[in-house]
């Protein structure tokens, strides 16, 4: 998997500046605004607080039992939209790079919302969406914005933060924004590159975004550390 991910990333720097021309609109903007449709809820879809709430209930109020049930279910619907986004060539590319950004963004937004509710975390609090923000960048990356003071600390720390600063927002959705292209644009030159058979890439695909929410979820769960409900 290491290999994969390698191979993937260095593509995606490769591809990904090349997609503003296929998807325009996918900005910073579009990164809050999957963020709040994540956490109200988007058609099919209930609000993050109702999914909790149902995780709960079926893990008879075991809050460690739902989390990990969370992340299960949002690494099968990551899995299925990286299948589906993933058969064809390079005409269908143009469309479903991103379709495949924009279900990934709304997946793993979700998630990590879910889990924070799950924690005892204000999902209407500014300072949490941050830190949601950052748990969909992951480890490594939190890790170097952190060394290049580019934002002040982890989730934890910015979900407990004592003042919520707008300019954070804006430069975590810059960069979950960024993360997404990298990630989506690299798995799909990846896989035209490696493999030429439809199927194939299907698998390729929902492996890739698979492991990569079931990373994010980890890492969410690791970092939303369970607070005092008031």
């Amino acid at each position: 998997m290491g290999a994969k991910t390698s191979m993937t990333s260095a593509a995606g720097k490769y591809v990904a500046p090349r997609l503003p021309a296929l998807a325009p609109e996918l900005n910073a903007t579009f990164v809050r605004e999957a963020l709040n449709r994540a956490i109200h809820g988007i058609g099919p879809l209930p609000s993050a607080p109702a999914a909790a709430e149902k995780a709960l209930r079926e893990t008879k109020g075991n809050r460690k039992r739902a989390v990990k049930a969370v992340v299960d279910d949002h690494i099968r619907y990551a899995g299925a939209q990286g299948m589906l986004t993933s058969v064809g060539g390079a005409f269908t590319a143009m469309v479903t790079i991103p379709t495949n950004i924009t279900g990934l963004a709304l997946i793993q937004a979700r998630m990590v919302a879910v889990i924070a509710h799950l924690r005892g975390y204000d999902l209407e609090d500014p300072r949490v969406r941050n830190a949601i923000l950052a748990c969909m960048l992951g480890e490594d990356r939190v890790e170097a914005l952190v060394k290049a003071r580019k934002i002040p600390a982890p989730p934890m720390a910015l979900a407990t933060a004592p003042v919520h600063d707008p300019e954070i927002e804006r430069v975590l959705c810059a960069e979950v924004t960024s993360e997404l292209v990298t990630r989506v644009a690299g798995k799909r030159a990846a896989i035209m590159v490696a493999r030429k058979v439809p199927i194939v890439g299907g698998v390729v695909g929902m492996s890739v975004d698979g492991f990569a929410t079931y990373q994010i979820g980890r890492y969410a769960g690791g970092e939303l550390r369970p607070r005092n409900r008031r």
